[in-house]
């Protein structure tokens, strides 16, 4: 048997011949992108790739080593992209995003659109980021809401779009994709729930519990309590206590917000019903105007991987290539494709940095679909 730090050096041998092919072959594949930007030619040729590939793996004397072999080259390959993506950044040559850089976002005079009725966590959430004098009004849907930004009738909408307890909002995701607006900002607020009845009622009178499907499971150990109650899930929090006022029944409860209590005249029968003391949702701030500021550090967008090995690994790897930190990934199945899924990205950066650059260059020209939904 021979020794382990002979074959060590040996190793060491081979990886810094490996080390000098690799440096020849990205100075020719420099040449190569020189060439392209000369005669506009794209930088991604998926057909001349896959034959390149199978031609190496044929090579392969087993299973093992044409895995091996495929892995290794289409990490060359992807490398070599990108390489030539950085260079035509670096020649202004790219895709000009359709949005405008702004000084600043300007909310005077705005006019800001939420979904449910008065009381609703999206109204809470509205008033932190735009301040309680802002100019806003109600629609019964998520859709009615996206609407009136598309028709010119409100200037933002305010969407809840994922709860750390409960996960996402799917239907705000379709939504932002369907209609094509931009996030301009996000407010965080902190969910507390309360069990909100008729005055004068108690626990021991509730046989049925209201709310958003969402308040529903993000207050599940509590619910599971008191498991005789029913359970049933309406468009809103603020509509759950809405209906328990208006039907006027001490049987009936609502789980929502204390303010919610005071708006709707209920009394708060327990407090803290939520699961997770720390529980939270994020809001966006939706615009119809595609626009963004110098000081906007977060990025949001959404794309549609080829459906083959691997491919959500090389759209992913844009984004380590270019040191730029994920901050979520969430998918969706893309409507008509059974099994298709479109994924929904937020990382940190600008429009305007270069990394960004080269990583939304990557991105929109090896995905099927992509989309940038906004930077704030």
């Amino acid at each position: 048997m021979r020794d382990l730090a002979e074959l060590r050096r040996e190793i060491d041998e081979i990886d810094h011949e490996l080390l000098e092919l690799y440096r020849q072959r990205m100075e020719i594949v420099e040449q190569v992108a020189e060439y392209k930007l000369a005669t506009g030619k794209k930088v991604s040729d998926r057909q001349r790739e896959e034959e390149k590939i199978e031609s190496l793996t044929a090579l392969a004397g087993n299973e093992f080593d044409r895995n091996g072999i495929r892995e290794l080259f289409e990490q060359i390959i992807s490398t070599s992209r990108k390489r030539q993506y950085q260079m035509m950044t670096e020649h202004g040559i790219r895709e000009e995003p359709d949005f405008t850089e702004v000084e600043r976002l300007d909310y005077r005079n705005a006019r800001i659109v939420f979904q449910g009725v008065e009381g609703a966590y999206t109204q809470l959430a509205l008033r932190e980021y735009f301040g309680a004098d802002a100019d806003s009004y109600h629609v019964e849907t998520w859709r009615d809401a996206m609407e009136a930004i598309a028709k010119g009738e409100a200037d933002y909408a305010v969407l809840p779009i994922e709860n750390s307890s409960a996960g996402i909002v799917s239907e705000n995701y379709d939504l932002m994709v369907e209609y094509g607006h931009c996030i301009v900002g996000e407010q965080i607020l902190k969910i507390e729930h309360a069990l909100l009845g008729l005055p004068g009622a108690s626990l021991a009178d509730i046989t049925d519990v209201y709310s958003h499907p969402q308040a529903l499971m993000q207050c599940g150990r509590y619910l599971e309590a008191h498991r005789e109650w029913e359970r049933h899930s309406l468009k809103n929090t603020a509509m759950a206590a809405q209906k328990v006022r208006q039907d006027g029944v001490m049987h009936a409860a609502a789980i929502a917000s204390r303010l919610t209590a005071e708006i709707y005249g209920l009394s708060v029968l327990e407090e803290g019903v939520q699961d997770s003391k720390t529980n939270a949702t994020r809001f966006v701030i939706v615009s119809g105007r595609h626009v963004f500021t110098r000081e906007a550090g977060k990025i949001s967008v959404c794309f549609e991987a080829p459906h083959e090995t691997g491919s959500l690994y090389h759209m992913l790897s844009h984004f380590i290539y270019n040191g730029l930190n994920l901050n979520h990934i969430e998918s969706r199945p893309v409507q008509g494709k059974n099994w298709e899924y479109r994924f929904f990205v937020d990382f940190e950066g600008n429009l305007r940095d270069a990394a960004v650059q080269n990583a939304l260059q990557g991105l929109s020209e090896e995905t099927i679909r992509f989309m940038i939904l906004g930077n704030y």
